[in-house]
């Protein structure tokens, strides 16, 4: 891969979640919960999701027609490429349909089989991370992307530890995620559920929480923050302590200095 072509991914991700996040932003507070569908009994979908995954796909699309698509409303593509889009078009549609601003739109780019470019947008927090594999992750404002602030992991290694978790739809994970949480919340300082696992996973990689433990986790959920989380110090890996990738069945990611605390909780 050519730093040329290289830059190009950059751009074009970046502007596909810009104008995915400016889509969704603009349906925000006039969205009418009463209008969601059931996807299965945990999760919801909206018409804000489809339309945001509908930029996303054509952005893609009109620069790199030949890369494989992988998106979670719009399925795989199934192309042969060595090229692959793990998308992410509303990461949050249930904090969407409340109201609630933690959501976010989250595009990984993966070069045989290894992610090699991440961008997680969170529009109400005026908040753009990228990371490059190999350069960093960085946190930017969309309206100056010229210069970003360089992220690093953070040093909380007990006491003020605060721990985050999600789940798959899957019951077992969902028990799972419960017991975690329980076991968490009550012998150390916090655990909590944000309702964005791409967001999430940009707070671990800024130094706002410690770590995030997602069983049943998509890869379109944490494919762009997998990338932020290693790319500002962190470690990420399942639950049996082996490194992430499109076929791990669960994420744990961290500052590194909790995790195997966080791996002895899940056993």
């Amino acid at each position: 891969m050519s730093n040329i072509e290289y830059m190009d991914l950059k751009q074009t991700a970046k502007q596909a979640a810009l104008k995915a996040g400016e889509e969704l932003y603009s349906r925000f507070n006039k969205f009418d919960r009463g209008t969601v569908e059931l996807k299965s009994n945990h999760e919801i979908l909206t018409q804000a999701d489809l339309a945001s995954e509908k930029k996303i796909l054509a952005e893609i699309k009109d620069n790199f027609p030949d890369h494989r698509i992988l998106s979670e409303e719009a399925g795989d593509t199934e192309k042969d490429s060595d090229y692959l889009w793990v998308v992410d078009p509303l990461d949050g549609t249930t904090n969407f349909s409340m109201h609630n601003p933690l959501w976010s739109v989250s595009i990984g780019v993966f070069y045989q089989e290894q992610v090699v470019l991440g961008v997680i947008y969170a529009p109400f927090l005026n908040e753009l991370y990228i990371a490059e594999t190999g350069q960093g992750a960085e946190l930017y404002s969309p309206a100056d992307s010229s210069e970003g602030k360089k992220l690093q992991v953070s040093s909380i290694d007990q006491g003020k530890v605060l721990n985050a978790f999600c789940h798959g739809t899957e019951e077992k994970d969902i028990k799972r995620a419960v017991e975690y949480h329980k076991e968490q919340k009550l012998n150390d300082f916090d655990c909590r559920q944000l309702g964005s696992a791409a967001i999430e996973l940009a707070f671990v990689a800024a130094g706002r929480i410690e770590s995030i433990v997602i069983p049943g986790a998509h890869p379109w959920d944490v494919a762009a923050g997998v990338l932020l989380v290693r790319e500002a110090g962190g470690k990420v890996t399942d639950s049996d302590g082996r490194d992430w990738n499109l076929e791990s069945e669960d994420m744990i990611a961290s500052n590194g200095l909790v995790h195997e605390q966080i791996l002895n909780t899940l056993e």
